[in-house]
């Protein structure tokens, strides 16, 4: 086989295979490709027959999806307007976590953690910082009166 030159790249473990499939090139074994690297042979055998069917551009990391979310793109955004619409109440009443918990339960049927409706607020920018509550009974004229009075 003729030496290969690879591109230049920044990410460790591209470099990783990159590397394995130069010696490869240069006919060293898949074991001690494997040892010189200190990565398991299988590895070695997946990049290198990636690396023959397909090109070093077959080697390139594929983006890792995760678990898609338990909501959809139009639910958090239908969440984001209850939640600014009822954040504050004209009783004096604040909105909790467990109250978007407990909405998100009945509306959508998703079982949320109290931890990750606070996370769930945070992508949707929703800072999570409120003012003091009033109490219900409390009359703010009284109060007026009282600091112009004092």
């Amino acid at each position: 086989m003729k030496n290969i030159t690879v591109p230049y790249t920044n990410n460790a473990s591209l470099k990783l295979r990159y590397l394995a499939v130069q010696k490869f090139s240069k006919d060293d074994s898949r074991a001690l490709i494997a040892r010189t690297l200190n990565v398991s042979r299988r590895l070695v055998n997946e990049w290198v027959s990636t690396y023959l069917s397909h090109g070093l551009d077959g080697l390139a990391l594929k983006k890792a999806t995760g678990r898609p979310p338990l909501l959809s793109t139009a639910e958090k955004l239908t969440l984001k307007e209850h939640v600014l619409c009822h954040a504050a109440k004209p009783q004096g009443d604040r909105l909790m976590g467990k109250d978007i918990q407990k909405y998100i339960k009945d509306t959508y049927g998703v079982s949320y953690h109290v931890r990750n409706v606070y996370h769930l607020m945070n992508e949707l920018n929703i800072v999570w910082i409120t003012s003091r509550s009033k109490h219900p009974k409390q009359d703010l004229a009284a109060q007026d009166h009282f600091k112009k009075n004092s």
